[in-house]
């Protein structure tokens, strides 16, 4: 895995995205779904606009008021289609942005999560990027913002971080172009399953807390068994998340 996430880390200056076909609002008859996630703030309509064309269908989520922004781009004979989904702090939900944005990273199963992050400020967005690393193996880390973190003399070892995260981190400064051909074959790759990421998720849940998320996941399972993500909704109705508990009684969540 270090081998490949490094490789997809150090291809920027030797790749180009000859295989790159910007589809704008085109997004019919598509071969994978891309998610586009981030903190407010991180240049991810930058990044949307960059993969996309500058061009972007929106309308809006269904039953829901906030913006739903769709793109598309065909690379090596692919198509596929980006949702630009919105700016978020944690998946733990406090406001319909934040609802919309957690519940198709959870349920609308995306081929590929990309989470935007402001490389300036990187330690303000790891709280979203370790949250979604506990419910997709999918992922791929865009450390934006490039341009700003060396302005302020921020360094940072993106190979070490890649490998801590278990997952293909791609420095970018969208606003430039810079990186945005390396992005889009990280896509292709985890997409494609050729980078296999290996996220990092947190391991030390104490036992009786494990024994009582196993045994609610199972039942989870049981009443809607095509429900995905069924463990991270345990937790959720043992922390009491009302939400939650009301989007598995109207369906919405299946």
């Amino acid at each position: 895995m270090e081998n490949k996430v490094s490789s997809a880390c150090d291809t920027c200056s030797h790749f180009n995205a000859k295989g790159l076909k910007k589809l704008g609002v085109n997004t019919k008859n598509f071969d994978f779904v891309v998610a586009l996630a981030g903190n407010p703030n991180t240049g991810k309509s930058t990044v949307f606009n960059a993969l996309t064309g500058l061009r972007q269908h929106t309308g809006n989520w269904p039953g829901k008021t906030v913006v739903r922004a769709e793109g598309a781009f065909e690379y090596n004979a692919q198509k596929f289609k980006l949702i630009d989904l919105p700016g978020t702090y944690s998946l733990l939900s406090t406001s319909q942005d934040e609802e919309v944005a957690r519940n198709f990273i959870l349920f609308g199963k995306p081929d590929v999560t990309v989470i935007v992050v402001d490389a300036s400020r990187l330690e303000r967005n790891l709280n979203l990027v370790l949250q979604i690393l506990e419910i997709t193996d999918k992922v791929v880390l865009c450390l934006n913002l490039m341009d700003e973190a060396k302005r302020s003399n921020i360094k940072i070892d993106v190979r070490t971080l890649a490998r801590d995260l278990g997952i293909p981190v791609v420095p970018t400064s969208a606003r430039f172009s810079e990186g945005i051909p390396d992005l889009i074959q990280t896509i292709n790759e985890v997409a494609t399953g050729k980078i296999i990421c290996k996220p990092h998720q947190i391991k030390n849940v104490p036992e009786n807390i494990e024994n009582a998320v196993k045994k609610l996941s199972t039942e989870i399972i049981k009443q809607f068994p095509s429900i995905p993500n069924s463990r991270w909704i345990a937790f959720r109705l043992l922390e009491g998340d009302t939400q939650i508990i009301e989007a598995l009684k109207t369906g919405e969540l299946v």
